[in-house]
């Protein structure tokens, strides 16, 4: 089978999509199968250098021949169905809700609770969290963090995706964490530089940009704070507890769906959480000293996300 994956990553759009087609490369590339990456990598170059270790060369994105199968990652990209497969291939859509949508013979939504779809003329319909892709390391960090014990002051982390522009919604939760009152190490991975607050005795910060060693990190951490994207279900894959913040509009069905299948604690939008200061501190305070909902969240998320999604796709992929 000749695979070819189609996504971009830039300071705007974030990571997410790039290191969901990661998640694709290892599984298919384990399967003998023939893999190119087409895309931009910008601001995700650390997800990408994987594909250099798996020998996954990029190609033109505007090419589609030479392929059995063709999977798109990208909001951006429209209704290619009929190029596609005039070139000869199968084309593989993933799509989180109404975003990224488009007619294709494979169509993916590993949303929590998927809403109704038009008709659209696609084939196969893969719906649901259990068709959620995630990368090798995360899955091996799923095995490793169950053996941790915890820290004391606590770990926390605080990662926010790929996107350069959210430096200010850092700076709040920062404020939200230190208003806790409570003592912390915390590790803030973002783009950008923002403003620190001045932390009580026992809180420590440590920023850093967004690193191929997060899930090294992320299987070591007590509490994560998360918006709610593919890191969001990294976190939940780990069983890692962690309180939850809408980033974008693309989030938002995630967001509610995780708050209502008990998936993390609350912290709202982020465009709104300037103004909401002891709200949000009083979230990440019960977090912080709670080990009962601490232990309720991991087991409910870890539950609740395998990560096997990619395999589950390209069994069905493979049965064509």
């Amino acid at each position: 089978m000749r695979l070819l994956l189609r996504a971009d990553a830039s300071p705007t759009i974030g990571a997410g999509h790039v290191s969901r087609v990661v998640a694709y490369a290892e599984r298919a590339v384990a399967r003998g199968w023939e893999v190119s990456f087409a895309g931009r990598t910008d601001n995700a170059e650390w997800l990408a250098a994987r594909f250099g270790e798996l020998s996954v060369p990029r190609v033109s994105s505007a090419d589609f021949s030479g392929f059995d199968a063709v999977l798109i990652d990208h909001y951006a990209i429209g209704d290619v169905r009929a190029e596609v497969n005039a070139a000869g291939a199968l084309l593989v859509s993933i799509e989180d809700g109404q975003f990224g949508r488009r007619p294709a013979d494979v169509v993916v939504d590993s949303g929590f609770v998927p809403g109704s779809r038009p008709a659209d003329g696609s084939g196969v319909l893969l719906r649901g969290v259990e068709y959620t892709a995630l990368r090798d390391v995360v899955l091996r960090a799923r095995s490793r963090r169950a053996a941790r014990a915890p820290s004391d002051p606590p770990q926390v982390t605080v990662v926010l995706g790929g996107g350069a522009e959210w430096a200010s919604t850092v700076t709040s939760l920062l404020r939200a964490l230190r208003d806790t009152g409570l003592p912390f190490i915390a590790d803030a991975l973002v783009r950008g530089t923002p403003a620190l607050p001045e932390f009580a005795d026992g809180q420590e910060i440590r920023l850093a940009a967004p690193h191929a060693g997060l899930l090294d990190l992320l299987a070591t951490t007590d509490v994560a704070v998360s918006a709610s994207g593919v890191t969001f279900l990294e976190l939940c894959c780990l069983g890692v507890p962690t309180a939850a913040l809408q980033l974008v509009d693309n989030q938002a069905a995630g967001y509610h769906a995780a708050l209502d299948l008990g998936l993390a604690c609350p912290l709202g939008e982020a465009g709104t959480l300037a103004e909401r200061i002891p709200e949000a501190a009083a979230v990440l305070r019960g977090l912080l000293s709670d080990a009962a909902t601490r232990s309720r969240l991991s087991r409910t998320a870890a539950s609740t996300v395998d990560g096997l999604g990619a395999d589950r796709v390209l069994d069905v992929l493979a049965s064509f």
